[in-house]
């Protein structure tokens, strides 16, 4: 099977590699240019147009070739993304229904439609528009779709879509490889485990398509048209449970479609650099909440690098924060990022406010109007200091009178990480484990304010953390907290028999938070970590963990 565009040969002819069309090579490696826009700064509306009050008027796809991801529902659409970018290939994401005026104005590169949890045999089932396919091979566009976007690819082209005879593949399972594939022609290894999540199957292709791929029990998992580009995994090649799935993603974007890994965070930040400089001119002045978290103070240490003493960050301790977590942070801005911070401690008003609620959202409701009124406090104050009112809010859509500047709106964790590290934020700082806003009011089941709940899961959770540290598996881990359970349990303590609180310990690894997996810690660290929680805290008598992974459930418990 050869790779070439517009070349047809029998299926059976030797693997051929997969060389791009001129028209892929040359959008793909143009020159990258420094000014233009970065996620964040120019967010796509639903007619293709850019919007936020302040928002300097660029275009992402100006700068860097695009490789739309249409999102058909997957929980994974976003792990796409951030695989690509990964690779150095810059990503954005529409909703599948997108139209096809939207889709064409982003001029894509590479499109790649994703998983979901619908049928094709459905009526009302979302899909491309019908002129699509069309539009792809006039503009020379690979095509990629994965589960449902490999099964919407079959049927929109004329093959057949039907029920798995097995019921669906599930979960890790080998495939196996035919040989003479363009997809699969970097790979060695013809049996690699894939992970499979289908309930529908391929079972006629498209006039033009091969089979490269099937699983052990006969279902299609990987088809190709190479002459045209368009290619279907029946797998997701972008969670880690996939061998060689970003190796599988690589080759399709650099090697089949031919573009050039251009998308780095040294570009983003110096093109934000020139963007906020052009946004707020000279006498504007903004201002900046910050959490304690990476995101808003890598904003404001960007922020603060262009405006200086035009930008006010007020950080908030609400009295749900972590143990001696105000002190910390203020430490952190004021000696080492040098960021000019007022503190305002509402923590009496906040647990005045949550005394007796005991519903997760309620309790999130409570604190984000807290929020919002410190800020109209603080914003006036900034106000009647300044003669006029701050033209600018970073990071944050707390009060709307503001123009935004939000340099991170499209980047993921990791990539704002890797600008904090540009910055000179300090590597401790990079790598704390992310903590809610709400903070230890999600962490806390039931009535934050009811007895010494807070002081025994602020003392429980920074002996957890202090442990892991000691252990040397801080680093290893995406996020590790503990929880205060709203029950009581019988134990033993000093010979006497006690009816004490019970405490769980979540840690969870990940590279995005979208997916994780509970961290295995050795008997050892377990040991040691509920005894020094039961010894020190006097009324803890029992400690759990937490063996769930997300999916089904989510990293927090409320």
């Amino acid at each position: 099977m050869r790779c070439l565009r517009r070349a047809v040969a029998p299926a059976a002819a030797p693997a051929r590699p997969c060389r791009p069309s001129r028209r892929a090579r040359q959008a793909g490696r143009r020159p990258s240019r420094v000014g233009g826009t970065a996620p964040g700064t120019a967010i796509m509306t639903a007619n293709g147009t850019a919007n936020g009050a302040g928002a300097a008027h660029t275009s992402l796809h100006d700068e860097h070739a695009v490789v739309l991801v249409l999102d058909y529902g997957s929980q994974y659409t976003q792990l796409i993304c951030r695989r690509i970018r990964e690779i150095g290939v810059f990503s954005m994401m529409f909703p599948g229904d997108a139209s096809m005026e939207r889709i064409k104005s982003v001029k894509p590169k590479v499109i790649i439609l994703s998983g979901g949890p619908n049928s094709v045999h459905l009526e009302g089932s979302p899909r491309v528009p019908a002129e699509f396919f069309d539009f792809c091979r006039d503009e020379e566009i690979p095509v990629l779709g994965i589960c449902y976007g490999m099964q919407l690819i079959v049927q929109m082209l004329g093959g057949e879509v039907g029920t798995g005879v097995v019921g669906g593949e599930y979960g890790r399972m080998p495939i196996l490889i035919q040989p003479g594939s363009c997809l699969y022609s970097f790979q060695s290894n013809t049996k690699p485990s894939v992970w499979m999540s289908h309930g529908d199957e391929a079972t006629k292709l498209p006039d033009g398509f091969h089979v490269v791929a099937k699983s052990e029990q006969g279902a299609v998992v990987a088809i190709e048209h190479p002459e045209r580009r368009i290619f279907g995994l029946q797998y997701h090649p972008e969670v880690a449970h996939t061998e060689q799935g970003t190796d599988t993603l690589r080759h399709f974007l650099l090697d089949i479609a031919g573009l050039t890994p251009d998308w780095t965070m040294a570009e983003v930040l110096e093109t934000q650099v020139k963007l906020i400089e052009q946004q707020v001119v000279p006498g504007q002045h903004a201002i900046c909440a910050l959490s304690g978290g990476v995101d808003s103070t890598v904003a404001a240490t960007l922020v603060h690098k262009v405006l200086g003493d035009r930008l006010h960050c007020v950080f908030v301790d609400h009295g749900l924060l972590r143990y001696k977590e105000g002190e910390r942070v203020m430490e952190m801005f004021t000696q080492h990022l040098h960021l000019p911070v007022t503190m305002v401690d509402h923590s009496g008003p906040m647990l005045a406010a949550l005394r007796g609620v005991a519903d997760p959202e309620a309790k999130r409701k409570i604190i984000g109007a807290q929020f919002i009124e410190v800020f109209k406090a603080f914003a006036a104050n900034m106000e009647a200091t300044l003669g006029h009112k701050p033209a600018f809010l970073v990071q944050g859509t707390l009060y709307p009178d503001f123009k935004l500047i939000e340099p991170f709106r499209e980047l993921f964790k990791d990539e704002v990480r890797a600008i904090g590290r540009l910055l000179g934020v300090p590597e401790q700082f990079i790598k704390r484990h992310p903590f809610p806003g709400p903070g230890m009011g999600v962490r806390i089941l039931g009535d934050v304010t009811e007895g010494d709940r807070l002081e025994v899961l602020q003392l429980v959770d920074e002996i957890y953390v202090s442990t892991i540290k000691e252990f040397g598996l801080y680093d290893d881990i995406w996020q590790a907290f503990a929880v205060f359970l709203p029950i009581k349990s019988v134990g033993v303590q000093g010979d006497q028999r006690t009816h004490s609180h019970v405490v769980g310990l979540r840690a969870v690894t990940s590279s995005d938070g979208m997916t994780a997996d509970w961290y295995p810690f050795s008997a050892e660290f377990l040991r040691t970590v509920s005894a020094r929680i039961c010894n020190q805290v006097r009324s803890v008598n029992r400690v759990v963990y937490d063996i769930t992974s997300k999916p089904p459930s989510t990293i927090e418990w409320e």
